[in-house]
């Protein structure tokens, strides 16, 4: 007679590569414990971490599985997961937002017009835009190509509180061209520009406060 067993495991024997062993799935004697808040408890027996779990409602995760114990954390790993993924999604829209702004220059360019350049290049890395810097270059003046890595050079000195260089200068064609990217993403640009605009607006609505007396 044929034994009613299954023969194909569980649908919940693994879960995805990328995620950590959960509760059951941590098949080792004894973890090093961190309870819910961060607290440190000590190593402990596998079964004692699984029933403090049990008893906050929560899950046991895997956080170190390297060390020796492992390190595991006692938590909701439902809103672990969602949290990670809303971070990984909002790092892929600051990814995706990044817009690569050009500034041109000709080599012989004059006091007024380079700090007008610069200013604007300045504008978009603290939007949290790339600047593409690329230097026209007219006639005999290519074979000068020194100039137009002096004066980039320079460029980025003069911007280097905004932004870093990603990739140095290099012609292209007719052009040189280096690629400035900023020191702070989409987000977090948008949250300083926000909280400078409340800033303004507080200090405005003070100022106004201040005459009506």
């Amino acid at each position: 007679m044929f034994s009613c067993e299954s023969t194909s495991p569980p649908r919940s024997e693994e879960p995805a590569i990328s995620d950590p062993r959960t509760n059951d799935r941590i098949r080792v004697p004894e973890v090093r414990l961190v309870g819910p808040s961060g607290e440190q408890v000590g190593v402990v027996p596998i079964e004692t971490a699984l029933r403090l779990a049990a008893d906050a409602d929560l899950d046991l995760v895997e956080v170190a599985p390297n060390s020796k114990p492992p390190v595991a954390k006692i938590m909701d790993f439902g809103k672990f997961k969602y949290e990670a993924a809303q971070k990984q999604k909002e790092a892929r829209r600051n990814q995706a937002n990044t817009i690569l702004k050009e500034v041109r220059f000709r080599l012989k360019i004059d006091k007024h017009d380079y700090e007008t350049k610069t200013k604007r290049a300045v504008g978009f890395l603290s939007q949290g835009d790339k600047v593409k810097a690329m230097i026209l270059f007219r006639g005999r003046e290519q074979s000068r190509p020194e100039m137009g890595v002096r004066l980039l050079q320079q460029f980025a000195e003069d911007i280097a509180e905004f932004g870093t260089v990603e990739s140095s200068p290099r012609i292209d064609g007719r052009n040189m061209v280096m690629v400035i990217a900023p020191l702070k993403n989409k987000s977090e640009a948008k949250a300083e520009q926000n909280a400078r605009r409340a800033e303004e607006k507080a200090s405005r609505k003070a100022a106004a406060g201040s005459t009506d007396e």
